[in-house]
């Protein structure tokens, strides 16, 4: 469920066509989701609340044709792989996959296998490639230590890419939680006109983040509203990883710049960074395509920062919706030692935001 689908409106930029980073063409998105048992943890057997998410920023080989990106780390406390070389030479070679922390290891090496299956190059007349995957801990309602994510289960995940896929407790996000209510998986679009041409800006974020009484939504404190809401329970810190995508022609320079306004859409939800937080964003463009074997002068088509601003709005509007259809869309999960996460319940948040006038 999307936000506006209850009336709830937030920001001022228009929706892409399905309110989904895959407005932006081309880019598509894949889950396999893992739930198995039951009741007292039982660690590496269950029970199991976890899974991967693959993100396509398009339908070729991307390692051959590369997009250009950025990203930006609110706070570092996260165990990502594959961002030092985005920032050093500011493209995406890979699919970005998500998972929980403690599966990252083996996430690598499944991406890896997706890899170099489609590139027999690698290694023989080239040298490497630079995976990218970024986590969260699912661990309130997972059995983390069992690393129940496999090599086959990423690339499933990526083979299952399509531009329709589904939002809330899926793939990486079957086991977060947000607010202490159930995350995970969410997404949402904008469309920009900037010297009469339109622009997608899409986001996806993995939330699993905030204590209770922060949540925001569209300016009204839910959070403290639902406070004694049941299901309440861990410290609230958590991680969010937030991804955007967008056709808009940008540098890797201007691309870092995108991601830092993903963190204005997360502090209006009510994230505050807090110490045990990793707060990333990554941001790539689909507008251009970098040639692996490109050994001539290249041509790279970029806007000029001073027309810039419009875009970083749609990110903040875009990922702060995004966080909330997370929440939106997730359903109850019960998980290890019976710790429950309920979802946030629609008919009190309609009651909530009536009473302040947003609906």
């Amino acid at each position: 469920m999307k936000a506006h689908e209850l009336g709830i409106e937030i920001g001022v930029f228009k929706k892409g066509r399905k309110d989904s980073i895959t407005d932006v063409k081309g880019v598509k998105i894949g889950h396999v989701t893992l739930i198995k048992g039951n009741g007292k943890l039982i660690p590496g057997k269950g029970p199991v609340r976890t899974g991967v998410t693959a993100i396509l920023p398009h339908d070729g080989n991307i390692y051959k044709e590369k997009v250009l990106a950025g990203a930006f780390v609110m706070n570092g406390y996260s165990k990502p792989v594959g961002l030092i070389q985005l920032w050093e030479l500011g493209v995406v070679e890979t699919p970005i996959i998500l998972t929980n922390t403690l599966s990252i290891g083996t996430a690598v090496d499944g991406l890896l296998d997706y890899v170099l299956r489609e590139n027999d190059d690698i290694g023989v007349k080239t040298g490497s490639v630079n995976p990218l995957v970024l986590e969260c801990n699912d661990s309130y309602l997972n059995d983390i230590r069992g690393r129940h994510v496999k090599r086959e289960h990423v690339v499933e995940a990526i083979e299952n890419a399509s531009e329709d896929f589904e939002e809330g407790a899926v793939g990486a996000g079957t086991g977060m939680s947000a607010f202490e209510f159930k995350g995970g998986i969410g997404s949402a679009s904008r469309v920009v006109e900037i010297e009469g041409r339109k622009y997608t800006v899409g986001a996806l974020v993995l939330s699993n983040f905030g204590r209770r009484e922060d949540l925001t939504i569209a300016g009204v404190p839910v959070g403290i509203e639902l406070k004694d809401w049941p299901g309440k329970g861990g410290e609230g810190k958590g991680s969010i990883i937030m991804v955007i995508a967008t056709d808009a022609p940008l540098t890797s320079r201007q691309l870092n710049r995108l991601a830092k306004r993903a963190t204005v859409g997360l502090a209006r939800t009510g994230g505050y960074a807090y110490n045990g937080s990793g707060d990333i964003a990554v941001a790539f463009s689909t507008a251009n395509r970098v040639k692996h074997y490109e050994k001539d002068i290249m041509e790279i088509k970029a806007l000029p920062d001073s027309v810039l601003s419009p875009l970083f709005k749609a990110t903040a509007e875009a990922v702060e919706e995004a966080i909330i259809n997370s929440l939106l869309s997730a359903r109850t999960m019960d998980g290890r030692d019976n710790h429950v996460r309920y979802e946030l319940p629609k008919d009190k948040l309609v009651e909530i935001m009536k009473k302040y006038g947003r609906i």
